[in-house]
């Protein structure tokens, strides 16, 4: 991994599949990497339900669902958008350098 800033090299865009989440982790953080409708997004790799890994869920309509129990997430904002989760998730910034996909965990988005 590469450090440019604040921001870490986590993988190449080219290795993202759409809507298939692919877990990273940056600086000792877990973080669910996800290309979806032409952007991509960070999200804490952890459901604030039932601390379980939401990169083994399922993406759809820019949400991805946590495979134990259904909660979906917001890969915008970390918010909940059903039961059982009620707890939002944190969100972290992306830039892509080239072909590099870069987040930053030192500061949500």
């Amino acid at each position: 991994m590469t450090t440019t800033d604040a921001y870490v090299a986590v993988c190449k865009l080219a290795e993202l599949e759409e809507d298939t989440p692919r877990r990273v982790e940056v600086d000792g953080t877990p973080v669910s990497v996800v290309s979806t409708g032409g952007d991509v997004f960070a999200i804490y790799d952890i459901c604030s339900h039932a601390n379980v890994s939401l990169s083994e869920g399922e993406v759809e309509d820019c949400q991805i669902e946590c495979w134990l129990h259904g909660s979906r997430f917001d890969l915008r904002t970390g918010r909940p958008s059903g039961l059982p989760a009620t707890r939002p998730v944190p969100v972290y910034p992306v830039k892509i350098v080239g072909d590099d996909v870069l987040v930053s965990v030192t500061q949500e988005s």
